[in-house]
């Protein structure tokens, strides 16, 4: 049984919300760890996905290039943010492997 950093734990969470689309099954996979040990501590959090649409809705729907501005920042935010946790993943298991 590996022991993970508190840190690794709650980024690992983070990153399971911050992906609405993503299943605990693909962002465990992502991360290289059990999918089960994710969603332990996921629970164990308390944390949670938003459900359903927002209920704030625009004034105008936005333009198109708006509208493909907006999902390519998100999709920046998403991507950094797996990065820097699997930046920290790799220091965690780097230091595990030296003897």
């Amino acid at each position: 049984m590996k022991n993970y950093p508190p840190q690794f734990k709650a980024d690992a969470v983070a990153l399971y919300q911050s992906r609405p689309e993503a299943t605990i099954r693909q962002v465990a996979a992502d991360l290289g760890i059990n999918p089960e040990t994710l969603r332990n501590w996921v629970r164990a959090a308390g944390a949670s996905r938003p459900r359903g649409r927002r209920a704030e809705v625009p004034a105008e729907p936005p333009t198109p290039l708006e509208a493909e501005n907006a999902a390519l920042r998100k999709k920046v935010r998403e991507l950094e943010e797996e990065r820097e946790i699997l930046r920290k993943a790799a220091k965690y298991f780097a230091g595990e492997t030296r003897w």
